[in-house]
């Protein structure tokens, strides 16, 4: 489960819950499911989030607690996204089948992320991020850090 800071940032932001469900065309609802993390947040939310205040995709999903503002905007690009996870597998020099598994993947949900057939989502970009110690921002091709500790 994530333990984001999206509620933290919206606060910060000084919105309402409602001010934001507008922003993301969706109920006020919706967006305290995304602040409790009974509900993750859409990838694709995450980022325009993320670009439209500056923030960085580990602070908000809780990733870093440091609250790191960033000004590159982020495009979900679904191939470079799958490149960087490949470069990642194969520098741990693991099968497809085991870095999936450590993540609690399946091996044909992480293979469509790897080949860039879909996006990640946001609870399986995190349990990888988590799992390797890779940044998000890293991840989406925001940043240079790979480390969540550079």
């Amino acid at each position: 489960m994530l333990d984001n800071n999206l509620k933290w940032c919206r606060e910060e932001l000084e919105m309402t819950q409602e001010e934001l469900g507008f922003v993301f065309g969706v109920s006020r609802k919706t967006i305290s499911g995304w602040e409790t993390a009974n509900n993750p947040i859409p990838f694709s939310k995450l980022i325009k989030f993320c670009n439209l205040y500056n923030y960085s995709l580990d602070f908000v999903i809780g990733l870093s607690r440091k609250n790191n503002k960033c000004d590159v905007k982020i495009k979900a690009n679904k191939k470079e996204i799958g490149k960087r996870l490949k470069e990642l597998r194969d520098s741990l020099n693991l099968s497809q089948l085991k870095f999936a598994d450590k993540c609690g993947i399946s091996q044909t949900t992480y293979s469509h992320y790897e080949t860039g057939l879909n996006l990640i989502t946001t609870m399986n970009a995190y349990a990888i991020c988590k799992t390797y110690n890779i940044s998000l921002d890293y991840l989406v091709g925001r940043t240079n850090k790979k480390s969540m500790n550079q």
